[in-house]
């Protein structure tokens, strides 16, 4: 609960990167706010995951918005020096997988069929690689380690 209370206090709204992080959370950072970007087009385009869990329905598209919006709130967090934004990161980071799966139980009522190979890469090999990456940027030592000493 204390990092809660502290969580948005002290931000500078113009730290967007914070050069001082391990290499590891230096790149996150960068892909977080590549694929924030990518997300709002899918979600305002109709297109892919985001854009899907928006034409299904309101209550899917509210959470395809904050999945979009998380990636750039856990960037910033982070890049200011908050432990929260890590792991809003992480979690954002898993979005898309989860669009996917929810995509997924939904498939009966739009008349397709959808492998469980195509559930977790979302049948574009490029994207899934992007996305593993970031996840594995996130979670590797050197950022763990970072963020349990560093981050408030």
């Amino acid at each position: 609960m204390k990092m809660f209370s502290r969580a948005f206090s002290q931000l500078d709204s113009r730290k967007w990167f914070d050069r001082m992080h391990p290499q590891t959370l230096a790149i996150g950072t960068w892909l977080l706010y590549f694929d924030g970007v990518f997300a709002l087009l899918q979600f305002f385009g109709k297109t892919n995951e985001f854009g899907f869990l928006r034409v299904i329905g309101p209550t899917t598209g509210i959470i395809a918005l904050l999945s979009c919006i998380s990636f750039f709130g856990g960037g910033f967090l982070m890049a200011n020096g908050k432990l929260l934004g890590w792991y809003l990161s992480i979690a954002a980071s898993f979005t898309p997988l989860l669009a996917r799966f929810i995509i997924s139980a939904h498939q009966q009522k739009y008349g397709f069929s959808i492998s469980l190979i195509d559930r977790i890469t979302g049948g574009d090999l490029i994207s899934f690689m992007f996305e593993a990456a970031l996840v594995v940027l996130l979670l590797h030592p050197m950022s763990r380690s970072y963020a349990r000493t560093w981050l408030r």
